[in-house]
């Protein structure tokens, strides 16, 4: 019986550690998102910074990654041309 005891002890112990670390790194990540809301709301009037490079042409793209630029499915979707998607995702002029 003090065996079974033991087991039991030992997993309501290991239940408990397991509830205690998520329950402190969800509520972590909550502030965390709270914080980063707040931020935004008092820095509003400063222009977003995006960590998007900015490619002056579909060559140029290809020239700095090496890759053909792809449409993503909602640009197939709505008939846009590559150059037509490129100009969204990027602003460039082809």
């Amino acid at each position: 019986m003090t065996k079974k005891t033991n087991r039991v002890e030992n997993f309501m112990e290991s239940l408990a550690t397991m509830i205690d670390s998520l329950f402190t790194s969800t509520l972590s990540n909550s502030k965390e998102n709270h914080m980063q809301t707040q931020h935004k709301a008092i820095h509003k009037d400063e222009p977003e910074t995006t960590d998007q490079p900015i490619y002056e042409s579909m060559e140029d793209y290809k020239a700095q990654t090496g890759k053909q630029f792809r449409r993503t499915k909602d640009q197939m979707d709505r008939n846009l041309t590559r150059e037509e998607a490129f100009n969204e995702t990027y602003g460039g002029s082809n």
